[in-house]
């Protein structure tokens, strides 16, 4: 660190986040009188400054920025590396054109109809009211003879109802015999929370709401009360975590089911939690665990599975994944290297956390050196998006006849640059870190299963992240542990084009009374045919 940045831990007068303050000049009786000595005092001056303004912009952009990234250039690889499906050059709108004179009678018209909408199908599954809108009189406004039907027009418009509250009656007759007074009645049905007043639906809307919708439970218990229903956020949250602890030996069944992969992608993000009593929060993480090789052509059914922890300590991956065997993609997070030692964990890398350090710079200063680096790291997501869904052995086959090239050239164009660039400046920091982990960024060369990059794991996260900003905080390490559970089950429905709220209900009519041992009937793969709305409709 340069003498005239010092760090500074958070106390009075100072925030939290501060990390480094600039004191300013050297006082000038400590300066030298050599001029070199000078100049290179101003020098590092110069580099620890721009370090620190760059500093600055990057956490800006995190607190305040979007998080897509807008490089019209890249767009090609970005569409990929966020997974998203690229777009057909013949859907791509192609700019206008101003007619001449002599064809704009002609091209008006063609212009018009291109312009005019296409009719639009809602799905065939919403119910429909139909309103005839007959003619008051069946006579001819111009002679008076009985007109005859010719034909009618159709048009549909989508309306909504707000949901509304039913009440289910259990009636369950008694019968007595009038010879020995036998009595005979049906048991009481069980019910998702033994003694509760909450039915299954109700139940799956409250936790599909949090948890899919990001809706607090306060905001929930606004919107019942609008429809004349008064739940407290008491109420509410004892039934989240009653139904946590129901879908709990669920989330167990998934866990195995996740941890038998031969690779999986984890990655975790931070959730406050509220200190009892203190009024404060603390940093918790929630992990995830994504199982998922459709795009190596399997046809396994994908799961993710989240865990909680109190902490981001290097044990709780290995509590996780205790008896793990398989190749782990990750981030560089050091809380990993433990399950790598004894090679029954196989590292492999992200290209494209090491591709957003590059990013970074270029988005900063427009860096020729990390738009290169962008380019070079673009050509190996060309590669990917051509055997996407591939076995693979010809993933494996393409990897190695077309990307092992790039990557060579990728690296010695990495070493040559490192020795051009400033040591202290991000550059050098973003290509020490590819260099620092090229083994593991090019494990997937070696083997046709593993991904270009992490973002299978980034994708998982996302959710967690949109709630955080929603509601803010864990009530509790109970609260945290409640909401690992019902994200995994979330998560792995939605995974499997399934509706949460549709499978949920399903899960919470069944569960009571059914058997442990065949817990993994009720993953969400087995109950597709009664939850499956959502992946017709798309």
């Amino acid at each position: 660190m340069a003498a005239d940045a010092r760090r500074v831990t958070p106390g009075a007068g100072t925030h939290k986040r501060v990390g480094f303050i600039y004191t300013g000049c050297m006082p000038a009786n400590h300066l030298p009188d050599d001029i070199a000595a000078l100049k290179r005092i101003v020098a590092s001056r110069d580099e620890t400054i721009a370090q620190l303004l760059a500093e600055i912009s990057r956490l800006k952009r995190w607190q305040y920025g979007r998080s897509s990234e807008r490089m019209t250039e890249l767009m090609d690889q970005l569409q990929l590396a966020l997974g998203e499906l690229p777009v057909p050059e013949a859907d791509m709108a192609a700019p206008a054109k101003v007619p001449d004179a002599a064809t704009a009678d002609t091209s008006a018209t063609t212009n018009l109809n291109s312009l005019r909408r296409k009719p639009r199908h809602f799905p065939a599954h919403l119910p429909r009211d139909t309103v005839v809108h007959t003619p008051t009189s069946c006579g001819c406004p111009e002679c008076g003879k009985q007109m005859r039907a010719l034909g009618e027009d159709v048009s549909e418009v989508l309306d909504y109802v707000p949901g509304y509250f039913k009440v289910l009656r259990h009636v369950r007759p008694k019968l007595s015999c009038p010879r020995c007074a036998a009595v005979v009645q049906e048991p009481a049905p069980s019910r998702p929370i033994a003694r509760s007043m909450a039915g299954a639906g109700l139940l799956a809307q409250v936790v599909v709401a949090k948890y899919a919708d990001h809706t607090p439970l306060y905001r929930q218990a606004g919107i019942y009360r609008r429809a004349g229903i008064e739940l407290d956020r008491a109420t509410l949250a004892s039934w989240v975590r009653e139904a946590a602890a129901l879908l709990q030996p669920l989330s167990d069944a998934l866990g195995r089911y996740v941890r038998d992969a031969d690779k999986l992608h984890t990655d975790d993000t931070p959730v406050p939690v509220l200190e009892p009593g203190r009024g404060k929060t603390r940093t918790a993480r929630l992990w995830t665990y994504v199982r998922d090789d459709r795009p190596a052509g399997s046809r396994a059914p994908p799961a993710v599975w989240y865990r909680y922890s109190p902490d981001r300590k290097g044990e709780r991956p290995r509590e996780h994944l205790a008896g793990y065997t398989g190749i782990l993609q990750a981030d560089a997070f050091s809380g990993y290297d433990a399950l790598y030692r004894d090679g029954t964990v196989i590292e492999a890398g992200c290209w494209a956390h090491a591709r957003r350090k590059f990013y970074d710079i270029y988005k900063l200063d427009s860096s020729p050196i990390a738009e290169e680096a962008l380019h070079r790291i673009g050509a190996l997501y060309v590669v990917e998006r051509e055997v996407r869904g591939q076995t693979p052995n010809v993933r494996l086959s393409a990897r190695q006849q077309r990307s092992a090239p790039l990557l060579a050239e990728l690296k010695a164009w990495l070493e040559h640059t490192l020795s051009l660039v400033s040591a202290k400046s991000g550059l050098a920091k973003a290509i020490r870190y590819s260099l620092g982990h090229w083994h593991a960024l090019t494990r997937y060369c070696e083997d046709g299963r593993v991904e270009v990059d992490n973002n299978t794991a980034e994708r998982a996260i996302r959710p967690l992240v949109l709630g955080r900003r929603n509601y803010l905080f864990a009530g509790s390490d109970g609260g945290g542990q409640s909401a690992a559970v019902i994200y995994s089950l979330i998560g792995t429905a939605r995974l499997n084009g399934i509706e949460p709220f549709a499978y949920l209900r399903t899960v919470f009519e069944r569960i009571a009374d059914h058997p442990i041992n065949r817990i993994d009937e009720l993953l969400p793969w087995h109950l597709m045919p009664t939850a499956h709305i959502e992946q017709q409709a798309a």
